[in-house]
């Protein structure tokens, strides 16, 4: 059940770095080494450039660093990456960095458990990135800016500290939505809903054949959910400050309209869907989509792979949509999950890292990590891939605007997770145990405590 991708920013910032106390770091020329005042017949220097790379280790593997690395390498004369590739990468490095020895660039995520990377954005120790988004790809004509989904590099997570400098920039990316069985829809000759009104009249032409219009995995899956449903509500301010703990900002129509909807969707939810929504029956939730019980789900591309082995309904295919839009003609969003890639304060060589950084978004590159299913978010990436995944990944060149954040990170409040006030209590909605106003009323009061302990 676990998600490859997640980025919940409000992870507890517990991990302290004791040598992360500089945010200036001393980073090496890139200009090439200059022959005409050697003496004559001497040997011009060829002295070569080290970058070391550090990247967690995830389900794509470690050789698909190494063949990226290789590639740079050849695209880039003169350049040796030394690559630190581990599942356990914040203890590998850990040790070096306390003494001094940081890596040059770090390709680790937020919402690590070891929250190492939230700790370098609260010490202030990252190198500033804002410029890689004007650089030239190597061995292209088009910058990164050119080359990436606009929405990407404005966000909380890539900008930190609000003052529009990028400090994190965004890698592989898993888009989610509401997944559901297509062959269905075309047997019924059912058509996919595009706002929630026709949401409602689906729901209703479908309980009449007795299959529920909505499934959830676990109440964890609303994160994607409630943050898309937030911008397609009220825009990017709307989210800004809910997310943020704006006073006052749970009682506006705006969030009275999300939890409308919300309390609403409970109603048309499968009865059974609460007693299973737990890490160890989460897929028979899931598996209601396959067997034709539901008809939508929450989730990521991920679930393809978590259900490939399971039985499903004649004629089954996957398919995939953003929410609903609130009214015709309005925008319908799909959330992102993205992970990142940053350079130390402290690195030795941080304009070689922005090189290689920039690299990453290259054609060839992208390539590459895309064979073991890694795709960057690169403009119209989607054409490049085939099957399911250009299925998923084309959700945002069809229309779908990318939702992307989460809750802003906080020091530790007592008692106080906004994550099991919003989302743990969707089962409680569904049961019936909790009102939509005792649910809005604990979110208030969370929402209040946290205000004062904002990062």
């Amino acid at each position: 059940m676990k998600k490859i991708l997640s980025l919940a920013v409000t992870a507890a910032l517990t991990l302290s770095l004791a040598a992360c106390g500089s945010n200036s770091g001393n980073s090496s020329s890139l200009a090439p080494t200059d022959s005409s005042n050697t003496p004559e017949n001497a040997t011009p220097s060829t002295e070569t450039r080290t970058l070391k790379l550090a990247a967690l280790e995830t389900a794509y593997g470690a050789d698909v660093w190494k063949e990226v690395t290789a590639a740079f390498e050849k695209v880039t004369p003169g350049v040796k990456v030394e690559t630190t590739i581990d599942k356990n990468i914040e203890d590998v490095i850990g040790p070096g960095m306390k003494s001094g020895d940081f890596p040059d660039v770090i390709h680790l995520a937020t919402g690590q458990k070891k929250a190492l990377t939230e700790t370098f954005v609260k010490d202030n120790n990252l190198t500033d990135l804002t410029d890689v988004l004007s650089m030239t790809i190597p061995g292209e004509s088009v910058t990164v800016k050119e080359k990436l989904i606009p929405g990407f590099t404005d966000t909380t997570i890539t900008n930190p500290y609000g003052d529009g400098k990028t400090f994190l920039m965004p890698m592989f990316y898993s888009p989610t939505g509401l997944f559901y069985n297509a062959g269905l829809f075309e047997q019924k000759g059912w058509a996919v809903p595009t706002t929630w009104d026709e949401m409602w009249a689906l729901g209703d032409k479908a309980k009449a054949e007795g299959i529920a219009l909505f499934s959830y995995p676990t109440t964890g899956y609303f994160d994607s959910f409630f943050y898309a449903l937030l911008n397609e509500v009220g825009g990017a301010d709307f989210f800004t400050k809910a997310t943020s703990y704006s006073e006052g900002i749970w009682q506006t129509s705006e969030a009275t309209q999300v939890f409308d909807l919300i309390t609403k969707l409970a109603s048309y939810t499968e009865k059974t869907v609460p007693a299973n929504a737990n890490k160890d029956n989460f897929t028979k939730n899931q598996q209601l989509i396959l067997d034709n019980k539901a008809l939508f789900m929450p989730n990521g591309t991920w679930v393809v792979g978590e259900m490939s082995k399971a039985p499903r309904a004649d004629g089954f295919k996957w398919g995939f949509t953003a929410l609903p839009a609130v009214a015709a003609g309005g925008d319908s969003y799909s959330y992102t999950f993205f992970e990142q890639i940053w350079v130390p304060a402290k690195a030795e060589n941080a304009d070689l890292a922005k090189q290689f950084i920039a690299y990453l978004y290259s054609d060839e590159a992208a390539a590459i990590f895309a064979k073991v299913g890694a795709v960057q978010p690169i403009k119209d990436m989607s054409s490049k891939l085939d099957g399911d995944n250009k299925l998923f990944y084309s959700i945002y060149d069809n229309g779908a605007k990318a939702s992307m954040g989460a809750f802003a990170t906080t020091d530790p409040v007592e008692g106080v997770n906004i994550s099991d006030n919003v989302f743990g209590s969707i089962d409680s909605l569904v049961t019936g145990a909790k009102t939509q106003q005792q649910w809005v009323e604990e979110i208030t009061k969370a929402s209040d405590a946290l205000r004062g302990a904002l990062k």
